[in-house]
């Protein structure tokens, strides 16, 4: 089997240079003059030493830059299945993406400066549920102290162009009503203009977990629906997706794991302790979990790998 990968590997990659258990290629990603793409066949993985690309499937490798034909001879090798639901033509007929755009409340004072008395009970909030300073400025939140939004966090949303096209306004004085967000179309990618498309994409429940999680798209209480621009930015990015939910979110996640599956999206699923969510386990915590995370196939296939992990 690892004699046949590797010849579909070199067809893909070109001849490769011996090193102990690695082949090294040139780099698809960053096409470095040196043979730096290291490929471990025995382990599944690969990683350029140049540009840092990398990944635990090899089989991605072969999807983004090898022929239809490369991926069919890989995976009746590898003993995967069924290409016949894949959609290739999903946005062959794209129509225009609608642009939302947004004003920030005219009563939004920044903390991303030096913090004032005024500012402090805002800023307390924010230290006590684990940011720090640079956090409050890479978000560039902020706060209301009166008006519609009056006692609430601000957390904008910014577009791929540096637009504000939502924000997230969450309670800091104990409102009965922890979230009230502007009345706008929650068809968006949340921060758009921090995600990093050619590295693994987070998906998480709220902003919160977004900021612990690293490159990570908040859901916003929605699923992920293929009309959605964010499943649209998935799949047009060809990107990875780690599915890290809440612990009571799991059929959510389990759907969103299968509508990602269809169109062959490489997904992976993280396990988060109960009674918690990524941003109550801060962002080393996760980073460990996101490292055992299961590769999943199929409902069935993750079940059996989280059976074999437990024992």
């Amino acid at each position: 089997m690892i004699t046949e990968k590797i010849k579909i590997v070199n067809d893909v990659l070109g001849h490769p240079r011996r090193q102990s258990s690695e082949h090294l290629y040139t780099c698809p990603y960053c096409n470095h003059h040196k043979k730096k793409f290291s490929v471990n066949f025995d382990m599944n993985v690969y990683k350029c030493w140049i540009c840092d690309a990398k990944g635990r499937d090899i089989r991605r490798v072969v999807r983004r830059f090898g022929s239809f034909s490369n991926l069919k001879q890989w995976d009746k090798v590898a003993g995967v299945v069924n290409h016949s639901n894949l959609e290739f033509d999903l946005f062959a007929e794209e129509a225009p993406e609608e642009i939302q755009r947004i004003s920030l409340p005219k009563e939004f004072k920044t903390l991303t400066g030096k913090v004032t008395p005024a500012d402090l009970r805002a800023f307390h909030y924010l230290q006590n549920r684990g940011l720090d300073k640079g956090d409050i400025l890479r978000y560039k939140i902020g706060y209301c102290s009166e008006g519609e939004f009056e006692g609430r966090i601000i957390i904008p949303s910014f577009d791929y162009d540096g637009y504000v096209n939502y924000f997230i306004a969450r309670s800091f004085n104990d409102h009965w009503m922890r979230y009230k967000n502007p009345n706008a179309s929650r068809n968006i990618i949340f921060n758009e203009l921090n995600i990093d498309w050619d590295s693994d994409v987070v998906l998480v429940e709220g902003v919160f977990d977004a900021i612990f999680a690293g490159n990570a798209v908040a859901l916003l209480g929605s699923t992920l629906r293929e009309e959605s621009r964010l499943f649209q930015h998935i799949i047009k990015n060809d990107s990875s997706v780690f599915i890290a939910l809440d612990p009571d979110a799991e059929q959510k996640a389990m759907k969103i794991a299968r509508t990602l599956l269809k169109y062959d999206v490489e997904v992976w699923k993280v396990d988060i302790p109960e009674d918690s969510d990524v941003a109550s386990i801060g962002a080393s915590e996760f980073q460990k979990l996101k490292e055992n995370a299961v590769l999943m196939r199929d409902n069935q296939d993750y079940i059996l790998q989280r059976k074999i992990m437990s024992i």
